[in-house]
């Protein structure tokens, strides 16, 4: 029989798979064929030379995963095995061994090749080198856990949102324990959960300008602490963009502001305090008289000023109790710090409380906003309590605490307030101006 046909058509199928394999030994990625079950039938030159072994060497080896790390095996035996009873393409990372022992990562993907009928004959691989890859993920994790652990020392509350701030993506750990949330409770949060609702709609309306103008911006805010208590802060929002001008992300960052924000109000009351007191302190320059009881008067104001005790004047209305007890305050060493008069007999009996030691918003009918009392606009200065016996057995009360615990509570808190301030008193007496003092 001719058969010139068949062995020219012989011939050149194995030219094409001398130029196959050809093309394949220069192919950069490790390639391989396996039957059916996984019997080795074919290796290029680059897995050959990767490997350090010949092609029967390769194709003798019997060891499931010989090549593959000890921690990849289990993995990639469990892909193979789905792969089998699916019929299905996968692809997987693992560690292949070098000629010298090392290990490199590679991206395998395997292919099966099926017969007319249906039926697998063949397995292509074919592995990819992404051991840079893996190094430079692997450098950025490390990077990313080492700039988490700055942020998570740094004392400011930082947390990164999605470019509609809605999307809550990363907060440090100085910022989850001041709320006392996890950082599954803070994503979970809804919008605005944390701040005071008196500053809503005013970070609203800052944020809606910002996301339209893509623009960064800093408000001053207050935030809730986890006892429930709100704290003043700075915070400073910066937007991060891709490379066309996209926002991504917005960080924020936020500084506490609480105490600074604390002493402005306090100024502005004891600035207050001060105008009022200032026509009335104006006319006593000084104490003008060389009677021996004044004389003996302004001896012991002498003695007492430089120390921190407590004092009580008596004397007839009109002999100077109030000018006697500004002597007091201005040779003392809180001589910079506010003196803050109040006449006890002048106020409201419902209201001395209020008066004296400040309210909360909402403690009472009328109260519409936090008011600082008499006592914390003096703080670190005196408080001159003038006809002090006319106050109510219960705000005498009070009083006493303040005297003996240097702390009191604003009415409608709960939290107690330090009260660092020098009191004096008075109450009218027959007699001329005399004074006594409380060193214990």
């Amino acid at each position: 029989m001719d058969v010139t046909e068949r062995k020219t058509r012989e011939e050149t199928i194995r030219e094409q798979e001398a130029e196959l394999r050809q093309i394949l030994d220069l192919t950069p990625q490790l390639i391989a064929v396996y039957g059916a079950n996984r019997e080795r039938l074919y290796i290029n030159r680059i897995a050959l030379d990767y490997l350090g072994l010949s092609l029967e060497e390769w194709r003798q080896t019997r060891e499931w995963g010989a090549f593959v790390h000890p921690d990849d095996r289990a993995r990639e035996r469990d892909y193979f095995d789905r792969a089998l009873s699916t019929g299905s393409a996968y692809e997987l990372e693992l560690r292949l061994r070098k000629a010298d022992g090392s290990y490199r990562w590679f991206l395998a993907r395997s292919n099966p090749f099926r017969d007319d009928k249906g039926r697998i004959r063949r397995w292509y691989v074919s592995c990819t080198d992404i051991e840079d890859r893996k190094r430079a993920e692997d450098k950025i994790r490390e990077q990313e856990a080492e700039l988490r652990q700055i942020l998570d020392l740094t004392p400011q509350l930082i947390a990164v949102f999605g470019p509609h701030y809605r999307e809550r993506l990363f907060i440090n750990r100085i910022a989850l324990e001041y709320h006392g949330l996890t950082l599954d409770e803070w994503r979970d949060a809804a919008p605005g959960a944390l701040g005071h609702p008196d500053d809503s709609k005013r970070v609203q309306a800052m944020w809606d300008r910002a996301i339209s103008s893509g623009s960064a911006f800093e408000s001053e805010g207050r935030l809730r602490k986890s006892d429930g208590s709100y704290r003043w802060f700075l915070i400073r929002y910066n937007p991060v963009r891709d490379e066309e001008g996209k926002v991504l992300r917005w960080y924020a960052a936020c500084a506490d502001i609480d105490d600074r924000k604390r002493d402005e109000e306090r100024l502005q009351q004891e600035n207050v305090a001060l105008r009022e007191e200032i026509d009335k302190a104006s006319m006593f320059e000084e104490i003008v008289g060389t009677s021996p009881a004044l004389q003996a008067v302004l001896s012991r104001v002498s003695k007492v000023a430089p120390s921190d005790s407590t004092v009580l004047i008596t004397g007839e209305t009109g002999t100077g109790k109030e000018l006697v007890a500004r002597g007091i305050h201005r040779r003392s060493h809180r001589v910079s710090r506010a003196f803050v008069s109040v006449n006890c007999a002048a106020i409201p009996r419902d209201l001395i409380a209020s008066e004296l030691f400040g309210h909360e918003k909402g403690a009472f009918t009328g109260a519409m906003q936090r008011r600082i009392g008499r006592f914390e606009l003096a703080n670190g200065g005196t408080i001159f309590l003038d006809e002090v016996g006319e106050l109510a057995a219960d705000t005498q009360v009070a009083l006493l605490r303040v005297l003996q615990e240097r702390e009191f509570e604003r009415v409608g808190g709960r939290q107690p307030t330090a009260a660092a301030t020098r009191s004096i008193a008075s109450r009218p007496r027959s007699g001329p101006c005399t004074l006594t003092f409380d060193i214990s």
